[in-house]
């Protein structure tokens, strides 16, 4: 597997780092490197990338507006000299963001979630997908490995993924796009607040899920779920 990669930036020194730290990893391969954003966006509108390493800050255009004018969209690393990033990079879903001046072992594990994600993108089969979840937290990627998973809960218009060990993650997305992502046989909606794995439930008495950290109960639009499992039983 090798991702084709194109750098922008309008710092030259900027660009020959990526250039530099690019050529370390086998599993990159860079295409083009951009010192003004109109180049660059004009490039990736003819040509397919992977993934695309872009600076936030630019005279002419900014990264995030570039990004979200693409039609087809690589996976995005962000690069930026502020520790501020921008709120408008979080619909964006960026795979990481590089604070400069980058790190070597930092742009190695951007590349590693890069990579990851992109064979969870490309996984052919329901098992290769079943292993693990990609949501957008804290403006990054994160992946969730499924069996960590206790229980997610619906919070409006977020959502919050318990997982062990009493760590929680919390990421911009309605329950049920969550849902779909998830594999049927594995995971179950029991309310319109929550969902979770089938696995782990220890048993279902008056109307009342009962998991390893939590009781949680089921609404009537749910109780079937509720006779099915104990069918299974």
């Amino acid at each position: 597997m090798v991702l084709k990669c194109v750098a922008i930036d309008d710092e030259p020194l900027a660009l020959e780092l990526i250039k530099n730290y690019v050529s370390r990893f086998p599993a990159l391969q860079l295409l083009q490197t951009f010192e003004d954003a109109v180049s660059g966006a004009e490039y990736l509108r003819y040509n397919a990338a992977d993934l695309l390493f872009v600076d936030i800050n630019m005279p002419d255009i900014t990264g995030i507006d570039l990004v979200r004018a693409l039609t087809s969209k690589p996976m995005v690393i962000f690069t930026t000299a502020y520790k501020n990033f921008a709120l408008e990079g979080f619909e964006l879903e960026a795979i990481d963001y590089l604070l400069k001046p980058i790190d070597l072992k930092r742009f190695g594990k951007a590349i590693e979630k890069a990579t990851d994600y992109y064979r969870y993108k490309t996984a052919t089969t329901a098992e290769g997908k079943d292993e693990s979840l990609y949501v957008y937290s804290e403006y990054r990627m994160v992946k969730i490995n499924l069996k960590d998973i206790e229980y997610i809960e619906s919070m409006e218009d977020y959502i919050k993924i318990h997982l062990q060990f009493d760590k929680t993650i919390l990421t911009l997305m309605p329950l049920k796009k969550v849902l779909e992502k998830l594999p049927e046989d594995k995971f179950q909606r029991i309310h319109r607040s929550y969902i979770v794995p089938v696995g782990k439930i220890i048993s279902i008495q008056n109307r009342k899920v009962k998991l390893p950290a939590v009781e949680l109960p089921i609404s009537d639009s749910y109780a079937d779920f509720a006779r099915r499992w104990m069918k299974l039983r």
